[in-house]
């Protein structure tokens, strides 16, 4: 007789053969890209013992999987404390709690902490005569804001095989890392202060991007496009997500919806928060308006997957904007929004 998963019970390799299967061939291949031989053998074999999974455990898991990531890009912008407040405001004090836990045990401390509070102009010094990789590795765990800083005033030769190289780091053996980091120790004869960070990958090289001025991220880009245009791609998916709608003025807001199609916009809006939802609600008529309403309530639940091809079909049309001059999204040391 087939045996039947129960979710509580599940370790964490188990969740995540299950997530796997329910991402699908491709979304899967794709993830197995970020774990070593260890772990996919592990997931593999998980995979091939797995029976029958109830649609409400797979739906869990799924639930599940996307809070962490929500709640980690969260913690991206605005910290641990802004991560609990929007929890908070969209699941409650519980939940959130919950959510935030599990993502602080999730990650781990990662060194070069004590560089955070170090001059960034002594950092830059040092920095700026190391090796590409020495200096990507170095910004990954800093600030966005700070290795955005840094990058800006690296020389222009050097900038964008230094993001390249940011984007395509995935993981570096921690003999490396203790290497590189007794060297700066040295240098700054700082106490070593370890805080939570994320290291390397696209997210990382997208966060410092969105902090750098645009001069800086044009040279960048252009170079980048041409030696890896796939990357660059998605580096730029990155930096301007779905929820940033908030930031934008009004008449960017008016001016995106005539781009964007009905359906999509239900469908994204079903999975976004009130503020955005607010903001679109804002810059339509009332007929409009109370139309697009009555069509997300019509739509009833909607897999999380079509919300989120939604969203990244709207978000890749701001974009388009941007880069056309139509609209304006603001970056680092830049001012205001032009409609």
């Amino acid at each position: 007789m087939p045996r039947e998963e129960k979710e509580e019970k599940l370790s964490g390799v188990r969740k995540a053969a299950i997530l796997l299967l329910a991402l699908g061939d491709e979304l899967s291949a794709r993830i197995f890209k970020h774990f070593d031989e260890n772990e996919i053998e592990k997931i593999t074999l998980e995979i091939a013992s797995l029976d029958k999974v109830p649609p409400e455990v797979q739906d869990k898991i799924l639930e599940e999987a996307y809070e962490l990531t929500m709640a980690q890009e969260y913690v991206q912008k605005g910290g641990f404390d802004y991560a609990r407040k929007v929890l908070e405001q969209a699941l409650g004090p519980d939940r959130a709690k919950e959510i935030i836990q599990r993502l602080q045990n999730s990650l781990r401390i990662t060194p070069f902490g004590f560089i955070r509070k170090a001059d960034i102009s002594q950092v830059l010094n040092f920095l700026q005569n190391e090796h590409p990789q020495t200096i990507a590795l170095v910004l990954v765990h800093l600030s966005p804001a700070q290795a955005a800083s840094i990058l800006s005033s690296l020389p222009r030769e050097i900038q964008s095989d230094v993001a390249e190289r940011i984007a395509l780091m995935d993981r570096t053996s921690p003999e490396i890392i203790k290497e590189v980091e007794r060297m700066m120790e040295r240098k700054f004869s700082s106490i070593l202060n370890q805080e939570y960070s994320t290291i390397g990958g696209v997210q990382a090289l997208a966060s410092i991007m969105n902090n750098v001025d645009r001069s800086t991220e044009k040279a960048i880009f252009d170079v980048l496009s041409e030696k890896n245009p796939e990357l660059t791609d998605e580096v730029k998916n990155l930096m301007f997500v779905f929820e940033d709608i908030i930031v934008l003025d009004d008449r960017a807001v008016q001016r995106i919806l005539r781009d964007v199609s009905k359906e999509d916009l239900a469908l994204a809006l079903k999975g976004a928060s009130e503020e955005v939802k607010e903001k679109i609600f804002k810059n339509m008529s009332k007929r409009a308006a109370e139309a697009l309403k009555e069509d997300m309530d019509y739509m009833g639940p909607v897999r999380v997957k079509d919300v989120e091809e939604a969203q990244r079909k709207i978000v890749n049309i701001i974009r388009k904007l941007d880069e056309a001059g139509e609209i304006i999204i603001s970056r680092g040391g830049e001012g205001g929004l032009i409609g």
